[in-house]
């Protein structure tokens, strides 16, 4: 387990979304289950004739707790600032008080406001499980980027292919907006797309996939932690980032010998590593020992442990088809 890149300080909202209403980007199932899953709004018809702008951006990228939420946004491109910007002020959504957050995003998903009417949203919840198990794999290819990538051309290619007229996209990027942007325009050579830093603060389409984000991971959080709230000792986890005292109390007064925590958990963060490693804790972690690998594929095979330890070993591939006998046996 690496202390990964992916698991560094980046620019942190530690302030919660109240949880004034369930928006439907909530699965209580799949969350509680460990699962990622995608949400999609419905499309207003007249979307897919008319010119859009589409803007997408993460919240949770760097906790240790709870999924990373992928959110898009779209609307008419005659609407982009005029709706989201002058009516209703959106901005990047950690320069947003949480109240401000729930009552945007509750009116993006209410049906008769003109956020609801005019633009479709979506979320795609990438589960603290997932994400571990993808950077622990052992082919390496499932670092923190590569998913985020991922999960950006998913969430486009979903809503062209449900017809929406996507002409414009603005994403906030991951790693150099130049290289970033270069892949997308290969991918999706029909769009103008524009990649860049702080774009959540540039482009009102951003700002309202970040509000998306944001608070579908907020009561996500909640949802995880619900199972917790009558038996931990500790009350919340805050925020989930590893620098909320809230979190890293919580972790330590939860943490199982054998398990460590549960799927809310991402174990392949360098903050998972320090705490199971500290000795001398109330809670001190059990060390395992994995057998060795007996063979060059790095499995061991079942007959090893039924084999009597005097018994010679077999030719498996010459006897799969049975033994050789004599003709006495006749």
């Amino acid at each position: 387990m690496d202390d990964l890149m992916d698991d560094q300080p980046e620019s942190q909202d530690l302030t919660l979304t109240p949880a004034t209403f369930t928006p439907p980007s909530i699965s209580h199932t799949a969350l509680l289950a460990g699962e990622s899953y995608t949400h999609h709004s419905d499309v207003p018809s007249h979307l897919l004739t008319t010119p859009c702008v589409l803007g997408i951006d993460e919240a949770g990228r760097g906790p240790v707790l709870g999924p990373m939420v992928y959110g898009l946004y779209y609307l008419p491109t005659t609407l982009h600032h005029s709706l989201l910007a002058d009516t209703h002020h959106f901005d990047d959504s950690k320069v947003l008080t949480p109240a401000v957050r729930a009552d945007l995003f509750e009116k993006i998903c209410t049906s008769g406001t003109d956020l609801y009417e005019q633009s479709g949203w979506a979320v795609q919840v990438m589960s603290a499980r997932d994400i571990g198990a993808a950077m622990l794999s052992a082919n390496g290819g499932g670092n923190l980027n590569t998913q985020a990538m991922d999960a950006t051309i998913q969430l486009i290619r979903d809503v062209l292919g449900k017809g929406v007229m996507v002409k414009e996209v603005f994403i906030d990027t991951i790693g150099p907006p130049a290289t970033y942007q270069k892949k997308l325009e290969k991918l999706f050579p029909t769009l103008e797309i524009t990649v860049a830093k702080k774009a959540d603060s540039l482009y009102p389409s951003v700002s309202a996939a970040s509000v998306c984000a944001k608070v579908t991971r907020d009561i996500a959080l909640d949802v995880l932690y619900d199972p917790y709230s009558t038996s931990s000792s500790v009350p919340g986890w805050g925020s989930g980032y590893p620098s909320d005292v809230r979190c890293t109390d919580w972790m330590k007064a939860a943490v199982d010998p054998v398990f460590g925590w549960g799927s809310e958990c991402r174990f392949s963060w360098g903050t998972v590593k320090e705490m199971l490693e500290v000795k001398g804790k109330a809670k001190e972690a059990v060390r395992v020992d994995w057998p060795e690998d007996e063979d060059d594929g790095g499995n061991m095979r079942l007959t090893s442990f039924m084999r009597n330890e005097e018994e010679e070993p077999r030719d498996e591939l010459g006897n799969w088809f049975g033994c050789r006998v004599g003709t006495e046996v006749f």
